[in-house]
């Protein structure tokens, strides 16, 4: 009897939990961010530092990872993400530069970058997001790898892969 009401316990438990949506932060807007430098974390600086938008090249793909704001600590900006402007229409280069969650992603399978909760999203996003290869193709980051493991693991942290959930790229233009 006893087996038969754990099993039951687990059967609702597992029901109640499939029915469940299960929220992301993917798509939430979040600062570009990098790692300080030793002046700077001797000058008092967080282990983080905002990137201005004057930091940022225009028209490009950019990953950013150690962003406090998402779950998964990465925070892209591919390139037709909207920049802060002035009101003159010029870059406004010393505003916080944004972008939105990201995560890992495994390049082909289903869903992998659905925006769950689009409160605090740019509103295009949602329908171009997809999981594609940004900056840099799997040999490269293999070759990057074994030519010095110290400045890769600076530099990408523990990721091993190149796809991440970020918004498609406009036709006509490669990546």
């Amino acid at each position: 009897m006893k087996m038969s009401v754990r099993a039951a316990l687990l059967v609702s438990t597992a029901l109640l939990l499939g029915g469940c949506s299960v929220s992301s932060e993917i798509g939430k807007s979040c600062k570009l961010v990098r790692k300080a430098t030793p002046e700077e974390l001797a000058a008092g600086s967080e282990k983080t530092v905002d990137l201005l938008e004057g930091e940022i090249a225009d028209q490009q793909d950019f990953i950013s990872f150690g962003s406090p704001l998402c779950e998964d600590l990465i925070c892209v900006r591919d390139q037709d993400f909207p920049r802060a402007r002035n009101p003159d229409g010029s870059l406004a280069v010393d505003a916080v530069a944004f972008g939105y969650c990201s995560k890992p992603c495994v390049s082909g399978a289903s869903n992998a970058c659905e925006v769950t909760d689009t409160s605090d999203v740019e509103p295009n996003l949602p329908g171009r997001m997809s999981c594609r290869s940004l900056l840099l193709d799997q040999e490269t980051l293999n070759a990057l790898r074994a030519a010095d493991e110290t400045f890769y693991r600076n530099t990408f942290g523990e990721n091993n892969s190149p796809f991440f959930c970020a918004g498609a790229l406009t036709a006509g233009q490669g990546g």
